[in-house]
């Protein structure tokens, strides 16, 4: 049986947390990422900055070059190592070192370094803790499979308040707020939404009952999304976190033999 080469072994260890070596590795990676995140946060305040500025510097240097040769690692891996690099993980890890090397060029840079800390998602393979990953890519294949209905959703909602905008700008004065159509499409969207600002408001009966119904027709609104993924929920399969060693995409059936993304075996 031929032994498995520096690539594969280095795939397992870093896409596999099913084993003892991709655990570990996992688990350290975690730990790496929760530091750095609380010393970025940590260092965000001007008194502890101003006094220790060069330790949070020489901190961020370290975990920059820790997590720069692991991308490098994880595109070293793969078998098509741009199909990683554009990703969703591949950019976030790609934006999590970057903004060290930005702060030569960019000042406050710095700030952009706490989207390490969506990297904790990856929190979700160490133990194997399968029924919260096996849920979370159920919703994302959802998301994925019902994307052309939500498309089809949001360009109606945008139909909706780009006119409800208009008719306010049509009823109401500039004196109450509504001083040019796209003002009035704002206000439209944060009255669908329920988020109700408070910063510009209907003083007619007209635009009143508008309001009212536009209102009303919100919390409807709101539903809609939610029923057409919890539809695409209950005809998804069973997904299991076994990442393909060609794409390093994850999402596949548990009786799968090919990755149903890219066809390599899994």
């Amino acid at each position: 049986m031929k032994s498995p080469t520096l690539k594969q072994k280095l795939h397992t260890i870093i896409f596999e947390s099913e084993t003892r070596a991709g655990k570990i590795f996992d688990v350290a990676l975690i730990v790496l990422i929760l530091i750095s995140v609380i010393a970025v946060i940590i260092e965000s305040i001007p008194v502890i900055r101003e006094q220790y500025g060069y330790t949070f510097l020489y901190l961020e240097l370290f975990f920059t070059a820790i997590f720069t040769i692991e991308y490098f690692l994880r595109l070293y891996s793969v078998r098509q190592p741009m199909s990683y690099a554009f990703s969703f993980f591949g950019l976030i890890d790609f934006f999590s070192v970057i903004p060290t090397f930005l702060l030569f060029v960019l000042p406050g840079a710095q700030s952009l370094l706490i989207l390490r800390s969506v990297r904790l998602i990856r929190v979700f393979r160490i133990f194997k803790l399968g029924t919260y990953f096996e849920e979370g890519s159920l919703i994302i294949q959802a998301l994925r499979m019902s994307r052309y209905k939500i498309m089809v959703f949001f360009f109606s909602i945008i139909i909706l308040v780009t006119v409800s905008g208009a008719m306010m700008y049509m009823v109401e004065s500039p004196e109450s707020g509504f001083t040019d159509i796209p003002t009035s499409i704002y206000w439209a969207i944060v009255t669908m939404t329920t988020v109700g600002y408070g910063d510009i408001a209907p003083a007619t009966p007209l635009g009143k009952t508008l309001a009212s119904l536009l209102m009303i027709s919100g919390y409807a609104i709101i539903a809609v999304p939610t029923g057409i993924v919890t539809a695409e929920l209950s005809r998804n399969n069973k997904v299991t976190n076994i990442a393909c060693p060609n794409c390093s995409r994850e999402g596949h059936e548990e009786n799968a033999t090919y990755c149903k993304f890219c066809g390599s075996h899994l």
